[in-house]
């Protein structure tokens, strides 16, 4: 089985929606064959967690609030799918790709019916679960292509650069020009706490000095339209600047 190389075949990578990396949890209690799997998806630039039963798949998940889960359907202390209704209660909208033996039909159509988004047969390419993952998390979005287009997403906050739109939770939020540059900042840079200094020095191309109310201003102008009735995502870091990000547990 070849591991496949997304950042160098070619292939756009794949973020959350936020721009941090994709989560995937591998269920499967051959070591072997969950190395493998672990280090093809962790190639793709994701954050991969295992687990060999499915009592440990249900307490990673609970840590890892995965998007995705790779899982067989035969786990040595229970099956597959009781473990998908154990995962459905911690994260509902998680995408699950089963795995099942060749000629275990009903096994197909098991996971299926139980809420199971795809599956792959036994043996498998590598090339093919990795695509048969990103298929899913893209039609679910909970994923994006690096590459597809001119937005800034963190949480339900997203930007059209081209458009100079602005919305949050699918509701418009019309900001002045340096509003927008400001936000436009913040959101390039997710996570990132940004101190005064480099805020003016990309918003204002102002050297850093006697200037900082400028930032306070404008911050709290953007938290009024960005942050107002919901929960705020930009965050002052006490002596060290402003940081966006997204909702806790989105």
């Amino acid at each position: 089985m070849n591991i496949p190389r997304s950042r160098g075949n070619g292939r756009p990578a794949l973020t959350r929606p936020d721009g941090t990396p994709v989560r995937v949890l591998v269920v499967d209690d051959d070591p072997d064959l969950a190395e493998v799997l672990s280090g093809a998806l962790r190639y793709e630039g994701w954050e991969v967690r295992a687990a060999a039963d499915g009592a440990c798949a249900v307490d990673e998940a609970r840590g890892l609030l995965p998007d995705a889960v790779v899982l067989d359907v035969m786990l040595p202390d229970t099956d597959g799918f009781a473990v998908l209704r154990e995962l459905r209660t911690v994260k509902p909208d998680v995408c699950v790709l089963f795995l099942t033996a060749r000629d275990a039909v009903e096994d197909r159509i098991a996971g299926i019916t139980a809420g199971g988004d795809d599956y792959v047969t036994k043996p498998f390419s590598l090339e093919e679960v990795v695509a048969r993952l990103r298929g899913l998390l893209r039609r679910a979005g909970m994923a994006r292509q690096l590459d597809e287009g001119p937005r800034l997403i963190v949480g339900d906050l997203v930007m059209d650069e081209e458009a100079r739109e602005v919305t949050r939770g699918g509701e418009l939020i019309e900001l002045s020009p340096t509003e927008f540059e400001l936000l436009r900042f913040l959101l390039r840079n997710p996570r990132r706490v940004l101190s005064k200094a480099q805020i003016l020095d990309r918003v204002w191309s102002y050297d850093f000095g006697g200037q900082a109310h400028v930032v306070e201003l404008y911050i709290s102008y953007l938290r009024k339209k960005v942050d107002a009735g919901r929960e705020p995502m930009i965050h002052t870091v006490r002596g060290a600047g402003y940081v966006i990000k997204p909702v806790a547990g989105r």
